[in-house]
């Protein structure tokens, strides 16, 4: 049991590159299969089994990246989401056995930036964490020096600030990332498929929900009316509208 606890070590500073990665698991032989493999692939892995541990223990600023199961003792992996969302703005990956769409949502409006059904094959798993880590270093690179200003919101593409009326607004990275590239092609209508392959960086299949879970959490975080949205607009049968003139 200690060999899988806390792991976080020497690795971190053998290979300064290496990814922190926290994956929260209670399934020891899982946990066990999905460490060694992912720290072959320059990952610094450390392990907490218990939802309510891990939350007491988290050190936002020694992780890069979470893996997080949904069937947790201690406290469920939706609460923990909630809890570590407080303080942590990297992506946080949902693992869970469970399949049912509201899991997957539930997810999403808590926090979490994409999930995978188990079982899962490692190489699989990799895959779908460094599509999480490319966008999040890709928005990074490509930030300009420069703010977007609409009115009373100001997206600084630099620093990964945004403010409404003077006042920060609290953002995952994900939902950083969603808000730019509306507020970057501000005006347009932004298809479901071109908005689905931004955020997550694989083809739409018609069904996944995600992209309509993260406008809605950056509409109820940017004083948007849920009911009848105004300055994210849904354009029906085409996609949504960031409004350039909606922000006063």
């Amino acid at each position: 049991m200690t060999q899988l606890q806390s792991s976080q070590s020497s690795s971190a500073q053998t290979h300064g590159s290496a990814v922190r990665l926290l994956l929260i698991e209670d399934d020891v032989r899982l946990a066990s299969l999905v460490r060694d493999y992912l720290t072959q692939e320059n990952f610094d892995v450390s392990v907490q089994h218990k939802g309510d541990v891990a939350v007491a223990d988290f050190d936002a600023s020694a992780v890069d990246i979470i893996v997080l199961d949904l069937m947790l003792p201690g406290m469920s992996g939706l609460q923990v989401c909630t809890q570590l969302r407080k303080t942590f703005t990297g992506p946080i990956l949902i693992l869970t056995a469970k399949s049912s769409d509201i899991d997957h949502v539930m997810g999403l409006e808590l926090g979490a930036d994409d999930f995978v059904t188990k079982p899962i094959e490692p190489p699989v798993l990799l895959a779908r964490l460094r599509a999480l880590l490319r966008r999040t270093q890709a928005v990074q690179r490509t930030a300009e020096h420069q703010a977007l200003s609409f009115g009373r919101l100001t997206v600084d593409l630099q620093s990964h600030q945004v403010t409404y009326d003077g006042e920060e607004v609290d953002l995952t990275t994900q939902e950083f990332e969603l808000l730019s590239f509306l507020a970057r092609n501000a005006g347009t209508v932004l298809s479901r498929d071109a908005i689905y392959n931004n955020i997550r960086g694989i083809e739409y299949d018609g069904l996944d929900r995600t992209v309509d879970v993260r406008i809605s959490r950056l509409r109820k975080k940017l004083h948007d009316n849920p009911e009848q949205p105004y300055r994210i607009r849904t354009i029906w049968g085409k996609g949504y509208l960031f409004v350039v003139n909606a922000w006063s």
